[in-house]
């Protein structure tokens, strides 16, 4: 299919559905139609003790900005925060993106992951063996020009062999237009991977190809959360307002699934799919949240 096909515009409440009458059937046809999903208020109860945590990493790894070292995605703190380049005018060099918080770090964000609402929507989209996919990831846009991540795909950065990972992002602060709320593209996920190119913040689209316009905002309420298929378009613009936008993301796969081909540039993904992973290994397992796993003979 062509990159380049009309998709139909859906609207945000097009793909709602409530957690306090949370109907996992309906959650789960809007999924599989459109590969993506708001689930209104469904982390609310851990909220402000993740955002919290989150600040508080803000301000740790900032402080640790003497001790990063230059990688090839920006700059990496001690506590394993990722700083892009800062926009002309910051009071600062670096500008966070990526923070360094996990399951490990916060224990709010870890019972998150286990939240019987959002495990009983993953086991409808996944099937009933399913494990975590990472550990925990956190993004923070800072006030007043936080940077944008333009719209692109997750499978650019982690191709995997099957359905590959649901993802779910949850706003942690109030998120409208002016503070970056994400964009989704409803039904994109079935036009496959698409082709990506190198912009200021990783793997995007090419903006030429793929402005915000052809995007639906989602603005929402700090708790509520968006799941999205691998390759659902998505991304958010530039934080305008004058307090942080914080957001966690918690993402699940098949017990039986695994990445081919993974990168964050054009150059080192290229390389990585000269010879693309053909199973998956133990070291490549995630917590089992859902089912049960036999064992396998590897060597079988």
């Amino acid at each position: 299919m062509s990159t380049t096909a009309t998709l139909p515009r859906v609207d945000a409440e097009q793909i709602e559905v409530f957690a306090d009458e949370l109907d996992v059937q309906k959650a789960a046809r809007i999924f599989d139609e459109h590969g993506c999903l708001v689930v209104r208020g469904l982390l609310k109860e851990y909220v402000d003790d993740i955002r919290e945590d989150i600040l508080r990493t803000v301000d740790q790894s900032i402080s640790l900005l003497p001790k990063a070292r230059k990688v090839v995605e920006g700059w990496s703190t001690p506590d394993g925060s990722l700083f892009l380049p800062a926009p002309e005018g910051y009071d600062r060099e670096q500008q966070i993106m990526c923070v360094g918080i996990n399951y490990q770090t916060s224990g709010a964000f870890f019972r998150s992951a286990l939240d019987k609402n959002l495990l009983s929507i993953i086991e409808g989209l996944l099937g009933p063996n399913v494990e975590i996919f990472g550990n925990g990831q956190s993004l923070c846009k800072e006030p007043v020009g936080g940077h944008p991540k333009l719209l692109h795909q997750d499978s650019a950065y982690f191709e995997h062999q099957h359905i590959g990972p649901v993802a779910i992002l949850t706003y942690g602060v109030d998120t409208a237009l002016k503070n970056g709320a994400l964009h989704v593209v409803p039904g994109s996920f079935k036009l496959g991977t698409l082709p990506h190119i190198d912009t200021f913040s990783h793997l995007g689209l090419d903006p030429e190809e793929w402005p915000w316009e052809r995007a639906t905002p989602i603005e929402g309420k700090a708790g509520d959360s968006i799941f999205f298929h691998v390759r659902c378009i998505h991304g958010s613009p530039e934080n305008h307002s004058d307090s942080r936008r914080p957001i966690f993301i918690h993402r699940y796969r098949c017990t039986d699934d695994f990445v081919t081909v993974g990168g964050t540039t054009t150059e080192n993904r290229a390389e990585r799919a000269k010879n693309p992973s053909k199973k998956k290994s133990r070291s490549d397992r995630g917590l089992l949240v859902c089912g049960f796993r036999e064992y396998e003979d590897e060597e079988a």
